[in-house]
């Protein structure tokens, strides 16, 4: 028989998975995800998966706090086989994953049990992972730690931010949704336990951690820069003599082997310069010195102003050698 499902979840990666149940021949009971927000100007901000909830005649239900008294017996109402969670951001109550009959099962955007946490794809990226993958769990109460029912790997590109890897384990995490809702309706899932000891974590990060720390090696930079788009967003500050600083977001940078640019006219004293510090710049490239080799700007973006290659913003303002990036100081942000 076809499982009666409610889904959970507010974030765009849920959406393929919320799209495959839809489709599916399963009975989709409603659509938990978080109350509306006002941004500036008293907007409401979109929330894709009510929209898509509505567009299906689907019940939507918004409680600011899921597991009061009141959102428990709502839930109970509904009389749940199982329940399908994704990107929801709330944390669920024993007395709520106890509510459907076979469970509460979440995907997660990582190979578990690594990177438990709020923002495992960006972490995966910062650390240079090369791998990464969704799990589809069962929820227990410790943070990411039930048994896995099913597990997908994929590549991680050299260039993919993590934006771009999140939409693709999206994409992968629907038939991974449908392969495990199948399992239960045929009674043959298989759950594997997670070996605790091997677990990393991936925290929620703070706005300020988008900063970019040239004291770090070139290669780790690159990967600083690709895992903070598209936020926190990586930035840094261009300081030039008697000029404010200048505050940048970094979106792209090519790590450059420095005997390969051994035809340029650098200052041989540059290269043994601080990290941050230009070592060369025309008007189409300019090239940073890092604590463990150099990096070409490829793309920034000023502040207020769109996403350009850096020729393009070389165009308005001219960057010299021994000018330096780095953070002001804390009081200017």
């Amino acid at each position: 028989m076809p499982l009666k499902v409610v889904m959970m979840g507010t974030g765009t990666f849920a959406i393929p998975a919320f799209q495959a149940l839809i489709a599916s021949e399963h009975q989709v009971l409603g659509l938990y995800t978080q109350p509306d927000r006002t941004g500036r100007g008293h907007h409401r901000h979109k929330n894709p998966m009510k929209e898509l909830a509505l567009e299906h005649g689907i019940a939507v239900f918004q409680p600011p706090k899921i597991n009061t008294p009141e959102s428990l017996e709502e839930l109970r109402q509904l009389n749940a086989d199982v329940l399908l969670v994704a990107a929801y951001g709330q944390i669920l109550s024993q007395q709520l994953l106890d509510t459907p009959q076979y469970g509460a099962f979440n995907l997660h955007a990582s190979l578990l049990p690594k990177y438990r946490g709020a923002a495992p794809i960006l972490y995966a990226i910062r650390n240079g992972e090369t791998t990464t993958g969704v799990s589809l769990f069962r929820i227990e109460r410790a943070l990411d730690s039930g048994p896995v029912a099913a597990m997908v790997e994929t590549p991680i590109g050299p260039k993919e931010t993590t934006g771009e890897v999140q939409d693709r384990l999206a994409a992968l995490a629907a038939p991974l949704a449908m392969q495990v809702l199948g399992e239960i309706e045929q009674g043959t899932l298989k759950e594997t336990p997670q070996i605790h000891t091997e677990a990393t974590f991936a925290p929620t990060l703070d706005k300020q951690e988008g900063a970019i720390d040239w004291n770090q090696s070139a290669s780790q930079i690159a990967c600083h820069v690709r895992a903070m788009q598209p936020w926190p967003n990586p930035f840094s500050f261009l300081h030039q003599s008697e000029q404010e600083p200048l505050r940048l977001l970094i979106l792209d940078v090519e790590i450059l082997n420095i005997e390969l640019i051994s035809d340029l006219d650098l200052d041989q004293k540059l290269l043994n310069s601080a990290p941050g510090t230009v070592i060369f710049a025309n008007t189409k490239r300019v090239i940073i010195n890092t604590a463990e080799g150099v990096l070409e700007l490829k793309q920034i973006q000023p502040q207020g102003k769109r996403p350009m290659q850096t020729s393009q913003f070389l165009c308005g303002r001219k960057i010299n050698p021994g000018d330096r990036f780095g953070n002001p100081p804390s009081k200017q942000e």
